[in-house]
């Protein structure tokens, strides 16, 4: 079993196998739960799940389709682009 350090901020480092296997890079997103008093690190998948400027255009619910996702993700930077929101 991987172990992980804290440092003086708070932060931890994933081990690099854990990242390769998990497919987390810098930059990514990891959500962070707690499971019957344990930790629980995933990374987050699928567009609607991310903060931003998306976070008030993806209906909350059943996942939506790639094509749906891809249309409001295009429209949302289209939008931030000229300014609008």
């Amino acid at each position: 079993m991987p172990f992980c350090k804290v440092s003086a901020k708070g932060q931890i480092t994933l081990p690099a196998a854990l990242r390769r296997e998990f497919r987390i890079a810098p930059g990514s997103t990891v959500e962070v739960t707690v499971v019957e008093g344990a930790l629980l690190v995933r990374p987050v998948t699928g567009i609607g799940r991310l903060f931003g400027i998306l976070h008030d255009r993806i209906p909350p619910g059943e996942p939506l389709g790639w094509e749906e996702e891809r249309w409001i993700m295009e429209e949302a930077v289209a939008r931030e682009v000229v300014g609008r929101r």
